[in-house]
């Protein structure tokens, strides 16, 4: 199964991707640490880091294994081919929407993170803000990490896997 963590920075993707995987035995695939090996040889980037995501997503899928895609997954383009990994492999899907209702707490975390990453281009506050990230034409499972605790956010994405109780 391919599940699909889409969201803006600082909202806690990476947090519950890590965890999820450790619960539910899964690969979890980060387009940011992609990114970070790819700049180390490509001088500009556009959507190399999702390609290289998308193969190895499917790759892994089609080994049987649960796979957590973790990226920000802005537009209708990237979720449809993120989609497609899923029917090219003949697995299921799951697209889960991470949130932060709490303008003020999300934009802590962007500062904190921006901070501690800042020079393998963590984004800032208002890069954050001024992100071209499009609304949703088919409405995922949206999960608010302003409102829940990790554990509770891994715990209901796993509600949704095949065999959960």
């Amino acid at each position: 199964m391919l599940v699909i963590l889409s969201g803006l920075p600082g909202v806690g993707k990476t947090t519950i991707a890590r965890e999820l995987a450790r619960a539910a035995g899964g690969v979890h695939l980060r387009i940011d640490s992609i990114e970070v090996a790819l700049r180390e040889t490509v001088e500009r980037l556009y959507d190399e880091s999702y390609r290289v995501g998308y193969a190895v997503a499917e790759d892994n899928v089609r080994v049987g294994r649960l796979v957590i895609a973790d990226s920000v997954n802005p537009w209708p383009l990237t979720r449809a081919a993120w989609q497609a990994v899923a029917t090219r492999a003949g697995v299921a899907s799951l697209d889960v929407e991470i949130v932060c209702s709490d303008t003020t707490e999300h934009r802590r975390r962007v500062e904190v993170r921006h901070a501690q990453l800042a020079s393998l281009g963590a984004p800032s506050w208002q890069d954050v803000v001024d992100r071209n990230y499009r609304p949703w034409d088919d409405r995922p499972l949206v999960i608010d990490t302003a409102r829940l605790a990790v554990e509770d956010c891994v715990r209901a994405i796993r509600a949704h896997l095949p065999g959960a109780p």
